[in-house]
């Protein structure tokens, strides 16, 4: 089960003046069919109180024993399955799209050959694909998976310092090398999820 914790405040009291006010127009627009529901999941965030963070008022605390990304994202495959499956209980049989899944780890700035070797990164997809394969087998509509990303590329709050493509960028010649992960996506691509059940 999906256990969502409350905040003892209102979320407007969170956000204070930034928070836009709702009028009924508003309503209508948001009650509008929607043909699908794309969810982006990365991580989730084990947190503890801490008044003087705003405006969650939380703390990250890192576990124990787990992975965790350069973004310091813990890498949580089973929280995929869950936020799918919490979005088809929550909101009914809706398509869903993955539209973004991915994790920058370290990679070089410069790469020899005509592959890169990441296998923390081919980790990471193999067992996030296979979480949403469990999604499929609860009931879940999920129609497609996209990862992010194809290439390294400019990362809103780490500029080019955290590379998540499955093809590596030397960003001084713009040299495009293929990654093993990049590799593995297209083989599993090209066998419809076949290869997930062979490695598993």
């Amino acid at each position: 089960d999906l256990h969502v914790k409350t905040v003892s405040k209102p979320v407007e009291e969170l956000f204070a003046e930034a928070w836009p006010a709702v009028r009924e127009p508003d309503f209508s627009l948001i009650r509008t069919p929607i043909d699908f529901v794309g969810v982006n999941y990365y991580t989730r965030d084990t947190v503890r109180d801490d008044p003087s963070r705003k405006p969650s008022r939380t703390r990250q605390v890192r576990r124990s024993g787990r992975l965790y990304t350069e973004t310091g994202w813990e890498v949580y495959p089973e929280g995929l399955t869950r936020i799918l499956c919490w979005v088809t209980d929550r909101y009914g049989r809706i398509p869903i799209y993955v539209t973004e899944n991915g994790a920058a780890f370290a990679d070089p700035p410069r790469v020899e050959g005509p592959i890169h070797d990441d296998p923390m990164r081919v980790a990471y997809y193999a067992e996030h694909l296979r979480a949403a394969g469990e999604a499929l087998r609860r009931g879940v509509d999920l129609r497609g998976y996209f990862a992010w990303s194809l290439l390294d590329n400019f990362e809103w709050s780490s500029g080019f310092t955290k590379r998540f493509g499955l093809y590596h960028v030397d960003y001084e010649t713009r040299k495009r090398t293929l990654k093993s992960s990049g590799a593995f996506y297209r083989s599993v691509v090209r066998t419809n999820g076949r290869i997930l059940d062979e490695q598993s």
